[in-house]
């Protein structure tokens, strides 16, 4: 049965209880038209609600919630479960008995808004790297890359989405821990390059954050290409932030440094950009 995310946008902000209340209403109706509602997201202050759902058609999920509430969504869109589990959260997440996902180790229970921050590393002349040092050499250098990064996901909450070959890319629900990632990843490669001055290994980053579903209908399309464009306009060892992550990183002792406006592949406008400090 096809997965659909449906978003709805209420004007004023939305209180966890109201959506508490809506999801519940939805499961008492919801297997009338054969549908599954699984769970939701909420960005309260921004009046928008995300929901997962399980159904045979859009306009099932959508006649769930206008018969149990009235709430329509503004758009529904339909993706694959894989995707949306390693973006979002699968098993593990954190699911308050409403059905409202919540911020992983919050004492508040704080519900979870649904933005994510996209992160991408990606080896320095990795093809190069292979030319000069033999496939074996290389792909030793490759998993001591990995296991750098691997271990900075693992100890500061990122979910690895796929490996791309010469790097990996990670969602995080705080953007904080990206940029914490990053920072750990660069001062351990640094450690590494200084124990092996004759193979240092050197990464570029680059991290952006956003909404699930930004534009076209596709699940962080933006975010993700963003990301992937700040990771390659970044120098070795720099790590490149979107405006937005560096906002979501205010009073978090971080530091950045602006870049001002770049001209990034596939976007008609400048991108406002910063580099996170490391050293």
């Amino acid at each position: 049965m096809p997965t659909y995310m449906d978003i709805h946008e209420i004007p004023g902000g939305v209180s966890l209880r109201e959506v508490a209340k809506a999801h519940a209403a939805d499961l008492k109706v919801q297997g009338r038209y054969g549908v599954e509602y699984d769970r939701c997201w909420v960005n309260e202050a921004a009046g928008k609600v995300f929901c997962l759902c399980h159904a045979p058609s859009a306009e099932a999920a959508t006649q769930v919630h206008r018969e149990a509430h009235g709430l329509v969504p503004f758009n529904i869109i339909e993706v694959e479960a894989r995707v949306a589990d390693l973006f979002l959260g699968g098993s593990e997440v954190d699911l308050d008995p409403s059905g409202v996902v919540t911020m992983h180790g919050d004492r508040n229970n704080a519900p979870d808004p649904a933005i994510r921050t996209i992160l991408f590393t990606d080896i320095v002349e990795s093809t190069m790297l292979t030319q000069s040092l033999g496939d074996e050499a290389a792909l030793a250098m490759l998993g001591v890359h990995d296991a750098i990064v691997r271990d900075a996901l693992s100890a500061l909450g990122g979910r690895e989405v796929k490996h791309t070959g010469d790097g990996i890319m990670a969602s995080f629900v705080s953007a904080a821990g990206a940029v914490r990632c990053a920072i750990q990843i660069q001062r351990e490669l640094d450690k590494h390059a200084q124990a092996n001055p004759e193979r240092p290994l050197k990464v570029r980053v680059g991290a952006a954050a956003g909404e699930p579903v930004e534009q076209h209908n596709d699940l962080f399309g933006s975010t993700v290409q963003l990301a992937f464009r700040l990771c390659g306009h970044a120098a070795p060892e720099q790590i490149v932030v979107s405006n937005a992550v560096a906002e979501l990183c205010i009073g978090k002792e971080l530091r950045f440094e602006a870049l001002g406006e770049v001209v990034l592949k596939g976007f008609g406008y400048p991108v406002r950009a910063h580099a996170a400090a490391w050293r």
